[in-house]
């Protein structure tokens, strides 16, 4: 039986990183694409790293139950489309989902068989760090994703696995064995 394995953990984590490292290390895996209206990234390709919709589409399909999960995280909108994780499990593949915290609540109310790892960051000063050197967002954007941070810190003691990235290498290595002994268990 095929699984979902939630990955969660502050924006600057490196849940991304690691992720790409479980892909290209794990067979059977694959990663769902979230929905989001903000806008893209430099690089960012719709359908691949993101289905990019404008808000008004976005709400369409909250309407109508589209979403496994949705939130509102720094003024934008992410969600996971129900159709995208079903149509992959059924497919028998185990499915990885980078969502933050209230997302990773809703899955496991939705889907209470689901795993969930915590990717946590060495410090705050580090996750700061890590955050500027993105150069992705403005100082602005960098406090609040900083301040959503320390709840999610607080809360990840709600998951089954905690990991700490203090190498993407390594952490990457201790959720690929979470994986392997799940799926023994399962």
């Amino acid at each position: 039986m095929a699984t979902v394995f939630v990955i969660s953990g502050p924006s600057g984590a490196g849940k991304g990183t690691i992720i790409a490292l479980i892909l290209a290390s794990v067979a059977g895996l694959t990663r769902s694409v979230s929905a989001t209206t903000r806008s893209a990234r430099d690089g960012e390709q719709d359908g691949v790293h993101y289905h990019f919709l404008d808000r008004r589409e976005f709400e369409r399909r909250v309407e109508a139950g589209a979403f496994l999960e949705w939130v509102e995280y720094g003024g934008n909108r992410y969600g996971t489309l129900r159709s995208d994780v079903e149509g992959r499990l059924s497919e028998g593949y185990d499915v990885i989902l980078e969502i933050e915290l209230c997302g990773a609540r809703a899955v496991r109310r939705a889907m209470p068989e689901a795993a969930l790892v915590f990717i946590a960051p060495p410090s705050v000063a580090e996750l700061a760090e890590r955050l500027r050197r993105r150069a992705t967002d403005s100082s602005s954007a960098i406090a609040i994703r900083l301040a959503i941070a320390e709840t999610e810190l607080a809360a990840a003691d709600e998951f089954d696995l905690v990991v700490l990235n203090d190498t993407a290498e390594r952490a990457a290595l201790e959720v690929a064995g979470f994986i392997t002994e799940r799926r023994k268990g399962a």
